[in-house]
């Protein structure tokens, strides 16, 4: 074969360091963006965040007025008079907190930083480590009683069975009876919240039966039906319930309704986790009578480019600092157009969202209209793509709430008139249909089905029965209640 040139001419899309840098920050959430700018402003000198005018020049003013004081006093040299005040040797900052005061050095429109001042989660092994130093415990009956607490896990049962933990700890303490364990188990069982320490939901509920007042009415009852029934009340067996207890039917009732005032997970009440705090990145409100829609402008501070270092790059040789700033300088100009296409283009889906499902703002879930992302990707003339990064981890704030982007995007079902109904509102008839319905007859999912099918809502009794499992409701047999 000879070897000859040929020349051909192509398009080729590259990916640039711009793009990659549009593309990264578009698909950033709200956390992960205040993250990469202060890396950006920690890492280019020629990036600043932009502060007011007004602050600017009442600080100077300030400086200024300190500055004038020093030069005085530093003039007159040793002062003769007594003054009005005598100086100490405690500040005001330390005896009142810089916090609650609306001047000083703290300046009054600093807001206070409430979540540094909120107290320490206290877990469920710390109040019972608590109330175990409250009484009198020997060595032996404490490390016991510590290897008990440490077994109790978030929804306050044994992770492990009594005998499990009777077995580890018989090989660490000479000589342990296994009553001796049982008893320690019985004192720690009694601490608060009730039913804590238990090995499963019977001992759950057996514990706080027994820590309620011998008086209480069916007590004793309940006590027998949780011993010995629980399955049968599980499988709502009343006739055999009624015929194992020899009580009415009244009375089986009460029983019931003392054993559904206990708590069965009580280690709720006390392991409270750390509030999860979700920023909104564009806030929806109603104006005029017109829904309005604003970017967040806590989200990302203003950016601009450093005047006084730019204005150092006059020269044009090419030397290593000047070359370094003019790569810092385009840098910097790259990373805020990117930051304002990413504002500009959040605000621009989030209005077309907002269009498109008024109704659902209007009147809720069940107004919500079946939209995917190729709706908006065809009004805005932008990548299908483009609006996934968009709408993935980005939230509004709603009159009724924070609400995912992800939220307004459904699949739909088909209606008897020809239109469609979006899945998200598919759910919610079900929700309404399940509260509203007889606790004694609930409704089935063919039940249901057909309920919507007189809405003009065509739903399988399988896509009923997936729709309810995704929030979570049980089925009809589990939801009905005899007494």
């Amino acid at each position: 074969m000879k070897q000859s040139l040929q020349l051909r001419m192509g398009q080729q899309l590259s990916m640039t360091p711009q793009l990659q840098q549009a593309i990264k920050l578009l698909q950033l959430s709200t956390l992960d963006l205040q993250q990469e700018i202060q890396q950006v402003l920690d890492s280019n000198m020629m990036i600043e965040v932009t502060e007011e005018e007004g602050s600017s020049l009442s600080e100077q003013k300030v400086v200024e007025n300190k500055v004038d004081t020093t030069d005085r006093m530093s003039s007159e040299g040793s002062q003769t008079d007594i003054p009005d005040e005598l100086p100490t040797d405690s500040s005001w900052e330390d005896v009142f907190d810089s916090v609650q005061m609306g001047s000083g050095s703290t300046p009054a429109n600093d807001a206070p930083d409430f979540e540094a001042q909120r107290t320490k989660v206290i877990s469920l092994q710390d109040h019972l480590l608590w109330q175990m130093e409250m009484l009198p415990f020997t060595n032996r009956d404490r490390a016991m009683a510590m290897a008990i607490v440490d077994s109790v896990n978030k929804e306050g049962y044994l992770t492990n069975p009594g005998a499990y933990i009777y077995q580890g700890l018989s090989e660490q303490i000479e000589d342990l009876e296994e009553d001796e364990f049982y008893a320690v188990l019985h004192r720690v069982q009694q601490f608060d919240p009730p039913g804590v320490a238990a090995e499963d939901l019977k001992d759950c509920l057996h514990i706080q039966l027994r820590q309620l007042p011998e008086d209480t009415p069916f007590r004793a009852e309940a006590i027998e039906l949780v011993k010995r029934h629980l399955e049968l009340l599980a499988a709502q067996e009343i006739a055999k319930l009624v015929k194992r207890l020899a009580i009415s039917e009244h009375k089986l009732g009460e029983t019931i309704a003392l054993i559904r005032s206990l708590d069965p997970v009580p280690g709720q009440a006390i392991e409270e986790g750390k509030s999860a705090y979700v920023i909104p990145d564009l806030f929806v409100a109603k104006v005029n009578g017109q829904w309005q829609v604003e970017l967040n402008p806590d989200i990302a501070p203003r950016l601009r480019v450093n005047p006084f270092y730019s204005s150092m790059i006059k020269r044009t040789d090419n030397s290593k600092d000047n070359v370094s700033m003019k790569e810092h300088l385009q840098e910097a100009r790259w990373f805020i157009k990117s930051l304002h296409s990413r504002n500009d283009t959040l605000l621009r889906v989030g209005r077309s969202i907002i269009r498109r499902q008024t109704e659902f703002l209007e009147r809720g879930a069940i107004a919500m209209k079946p939209m995917v992302l190729r709706d908006i990707a065809e009004e805005l003339e932008l990548h299908e793509s483009t609006i996934s990064r968009v709408t993935t981890q980005k939230y509004m704030h709603l009159p009724n709430g924070v609400i995912e982007f992800k939220c307004f995007f459904s699949s739909h079902v088909s209606t008897a008139e020809g239109g469609e109904c979006s899945a998200t509102a598919i759910r919610a008839f079900i929700k309404e249909l399940v509260n509203n319905e007889n606790p004694v007859k609930p409704l089935s999912d063919s039940k249901m089905a057909g309920l919507l099918k007189e809405k003009g809502i065509n739903v399988a009794r399988r896509t009923i029965a997936k729709y309810r499992e995704a929030i979570s409701i049980p089925a009809s047999s589990q939801r009905k209640r005899l007494l």
